[in-house]
């Protein structure tokens, strides 16, 4: 990986990271990641991104899929899927770094258009492969333009362009070109995602989740778990656990967080769980404060 492009990321993850080991950027769609220590399994239903890893290692799981990759490597996140990840390797002395875009869809469709037809990719909603000296180079550019807040307003929607293009032409393009399809079953499932998300507490059900996707209710099924790995309500289980636990973590207080996310029984809160993430609510609370307090 450029070394140019790492300690552009390093001179921005020192100024900006937060306790979490996040730094935002003044471009929403932008993120540093930092890690100085390997972290434990971190849980999430992850959007369409890229992740430039720069230093370091992690370790990213889907289904049944392991993904282990480390500097000059990328990775591709095409659907809401949900995942486990874990920092591998990363220390004081050398941490792990990352740079992470979400992926701008409407963009991408412009983008698809312009490029004509290009081959596409079979659908993998979570890879890996190595950056693209293109790539790289173009976010290079953005993260100097990052520092230089007088001309960010007038360039960066031009970069961000230029770095999706350069994407969409490498080694993960043909994955990306597919996001750009607006028939492709990927964009209708990602419209009940978006239901799903914004309504996670509430019951929803399948004949108005197929609606919003503009499928039949049982094409609807097939494709979601062809694309997310899990059915609809699955799908909307782990959403509220992994915001649930968000919650407990904020405040610690089991019930409330039970309630707030849709749960009508604590008992059943406390049992899914423990399934997802492998302690009880109270225990998990433990680990992750004995953790803070370690660090």
């Amino acid at each position: 990986m450029d070394q140019t492009l790492l300690d552009a990321v390093r001179r921005h993850a020192e100024a900006h990271t937060d306790r979490h080991g996040v730094a935002e950027t003044p471009i929403p769609s932008l993120r540093v990641l930092r890690a100085t220590s390997p972290s434990p399994l971190q849980y999430a239903i992850s959007r369409p991104k890229v992740a430039l890893v720069l230093q370091g290692s992690k370790r990213v799981t889907m289904g049944p899929d392991t993904f282990d990759f480390g500097a000059g490597d990328s990775l591709l996140v095409t659907a809401d899927v949900p995942t486990v990840s874990q920092v591998t390797r990363a220390s004081s002395s050398v941490p792990y770094y990352s740079l992470v875009l979400d992926l701008d869809l409407a963009l991408i469709e412009r983008l698809v258009v312009d490029m004509g037809t290009l081959p596409s990719a079979p659908l993998t909603p979570v890879r890996v492969d190595r950056t693209d000296a293109d790539v790289a180079d173009a976010a290079l550019r953005l993260m100097r333009l990052i520092e230089r807040p007088s001309a960010l307003p007038v360039l960066d929607a031009s970069l961000l362009r230029e770095l999706h293009f350069w994407l969409m032409s490498g080694r993960h393009g043909g994955a990306i070109r597919r996001l750009g399809v607006a028939e492709y079953h990927a964009r209708r499932v990602a419209r009940a995602v978006a239901l799903i998300r914004e309504r996670f507490a509430e019951r929803i059900s399948v004949e108005r989740l197929a609606r919003a996707a503009g499928m039949s209710p049982s094409s609807f099924h097939e494709h979601f778990r062809a694309i997310t790995s899990l059915t609809p309500l699955q799908f909307q289980k782990q959403l509220r656990l992994i915001e649930a636990r968000r919650l407990l973590l904020a405040d610690g207080d089991i019930s409330t967080a039970a309630y707030a996310v849709g749960y009508e029984s604590v008992p059943q809160f406390t049992r899914e769980y423990g399934r997802l993430f492998g302690k009880p609510p109270a225990r998990d609370m433990r680990a992750a404060k004995l953790r803070q307090q370690v660090a």
